[in-house]
């Protein structure tokens, strides 16, 4: 099947927004008897591979947790490591995102990252501001939780000014201060690396995402691997909070 034919056959239940944990760089490198770096390594060209499937396939975002606020309890040279791995891919990959259209953004609290990083990332974000095609997003430093805090502390400030009244907080206003208010919600959560939990990953967002775990590790997830999953989705049938039945009357609607 081609990659146009692929497309159309997800047409109308493509997600628009794909969010993934890309779990078992470790795993893989203990495996094959290699130092963990080794498997991070490998991830960033399974990372590649994924970044240009979904631009092939019309996904308008895609999200990545790249280093959650928990990985800083990692081992300090692994930590190290990952810091310098980030900051070559950024200066590698920036060329190859323009060239396909991408525009990245980076979330999380980038202020424990250093100065070197932040300059990085400020600069890869500034070249690709004006690409129309996917959006990634990195997660760095990012927490679930994290992010809802940053959000509230945001409405108290108003709130303490008089800028705001309690009476008009909704779900919305607080969603409007997440990293990510200007992004559809992800409608496809992907785990690989045969863990079954969340994280402290996109807790607010992905409150109605489709869940798929698969025990395949990181490195080893190809665009054959995304294109099961994306078939996986699309035999979901999303009902938000309505009966099936109420799902298909709209559908003929």
């Amino acid at each position: 099947m081609s990659e146009g034919e692929q497309a159309q056959e997800y047409h109308g239940k493509l997600p628009r927004h794909v969010a993934i944990i890309m779990d078992g760089n470790g795993r893989w490198a203990k495996r094959r008897h290699m130092p963990r770096v080794a498997g991070h390594r490998a991830g960033v060209e399974s990372l590649r591979s994924i970044i240009q499937r979904c631009g092939e396939l019309g996904v308008e975002a895609l999200t990545l947790f790249a280093f959650s606020s928990e990985n800083w309890r990692r081992p300090e040279k692994e930590v190290g490591l990952l810091m310098e791995l980030f900051i070559i891919a950024l200066q590698r990959e920036t060329k190859r995102l323009n060239e396909r259209n991408v525009r990245l953004r980076v979330i999380g609290d980038l202020s424990r990252f250093s100065d070197k990083l932040q300059k990085e990332i400020s600069k890869a974000e500034e070249k690709t501001k004006v690409n129309t095609g996917l959006l990634l997003a990195i997660a760095a430093n990012y927490g679930g939780r994290w992010d809802i805090t940053q959000a509230v502390k945001k409405l108290a400030l108003q709130l303490e000014k008089g800028d705001l009244a309690a009476a008009a907080v909704d779900e919305d206003m607080v969603f409007q201060h997440l990293c990510m208010a200007d992004m559809p919600e992800p409608d496809l959560f992907i785990r690989t690396g045969g863990e079954q939990r969340i994280s402290n990953f996109l807790l607010w967002q992905l409150a109605y995402s489709e869940l798929y775990f698969t025990d395949v590790l990181w490195p080893d997830f190809t665009p054959k691997e995304l294109d099961t999953a994306l078939e996986w989705f699309a035999g979901r049938q999303r009902r938000f909070g309505r009966t099936g039945d109420q799902v298909e009357q709209i559908k003929r609607a």
